[in-house]
């Protein structure tokens, strides 16, 4: 089987405070953080993209766990903001890191999309077709955030998280994932294609969002998925150490702790100092409790993402790393 042996994160160095939304459209530092917990976010700089971010991410997994990844073998990277459509960022990622033979695949799981590649780089492992697995969550979404939108451009930030699977003794304790794409429509990136579900959308390629219909989807479903994972993984709710969720709205973080009666300080979140950053939220939240010391080695983790799809992704983890 397969367990976690490194682990990197990066964030752009350029900062978006709540005074600079407050430049460019009707809003104010009291009412952001109300409604979505946000403080600041970063954001790319011009000559940056999504391979950069990821890139910097491994490049911190190397620093602080010494791993070498010339002997990468397969190179997963779950992104919604791909530096272009072909070729892959994972491929980007192979030849900037200098790795000579990798397989390489770009994952479009939107929010869920760093647990969905946990999954799958897992399963790689566990067929014994790899040895080596990089697994990236790496966003730009400042680039696809249109900021004449007051409902969506406070919300999204630029970011990237890196792990290593290798054979080992199975981190992996239990995963589940789910979609209910009759909801496509209330979160989507839209491209050339006008039409989700039969439903008019509009086409102008950025972010679009009801966030309303998916605060909603989200505490109704999300604590049950919860739960279930916990018991798939033999497992009562408050023997798991740290409940790590996609960091979309601080606000969802709380109704979905308040369902589960589980508090808030076991839930780290990434809101509040980088955004919504998507694939990235859940590494930068883990980042953020293993720098204050609450995230130790030898904990139980339960990761779950979710978001645009609507789609949904989660996994129990042991963390063994001592960082």
């Amino acid at each position: 089987m397969s367990k976690i042996t490194a682990f990197g994160t990066y964030a752009p160095e350029k900062v978006l405070d709540n005074k600079y939304f407050e430049s460019i459209i009707d809003t104010n530092h009291e009412w952001i953080v109300s409604r979505t917990g946000i403080h600041t976010r970063r954001a790319v700089a011009e000559d940056e993209f999504t391979s950069d971010l990821a890139v910097k991410a491994v490049q911190n997994l190397q620093e602080r766990s010494g791993k070498t990844i010339d002997d990468v073998d397969f190179i997963i990277v779950s992104t919604i903001t791909p530096d272009q459509p072909m070729p892959n960022v994972a491929s980007q990622v192979q030849y900037k890191l200098g790795i000579r033979n990798a397989g390489c695949n770009d994952l479009y799981g939107a929010c869920a999309g760093m647990v969905y590649g946990l999954q799958m780089g897992n399963g790689l492992i566990a067929s014994g077709a790899y040895k080596k697995v990089l697994v990236i969550g790496a966003e730009a979404l400042t680039r696809a955030t249109d900021y004449t939108d007051r409902a969506t451009c406070l919300l999204f930030g630029d970011g990237a998280g890196a792990m290593l699977l290798e054979p080992g003794e199975d981190d992996f304790m239990a995963f589940n994932s789910g979609t209910s794409g009759e909801c496509g429509q209330e979160l989507y990136l839209s491209h050339e294609k006008d039409m989700i579900n039969g439903c008019s959308i509009t086409a102008n390629g950025k972010i679009l969002q009801n966030g309303r219909a998916v605060f909603k989807w989200v505490v109704k479903n999300i604590p049950g998925k919860i739960n279930e994972l916990a018991a798939k993984a033999n497992m009562a709710l408050d023997e798991i150490d740290f409940i790590v969720p996609h960091s979309a709205n601080l606000r969802i973080l709380e109704a979905v702790g308040k369902e589960l009666n589980y508090p808030m300080e076991r839930i780290p979140e990434s809101i509040s100092t980088n955004g919504n950053t998507s694939s990235a939220s859940i590494p930068l939240a883990m980042e953020k409790a293993i720098t204050d010391g609450r995230i130790k080695k030898g904990q139980k983790l339960l990761l779950i993402g979710f978001g645009g799809g609507l789609t949904y992704a989660g996994a129990v983890i042991r963390w063994e790393l001592d960082l």
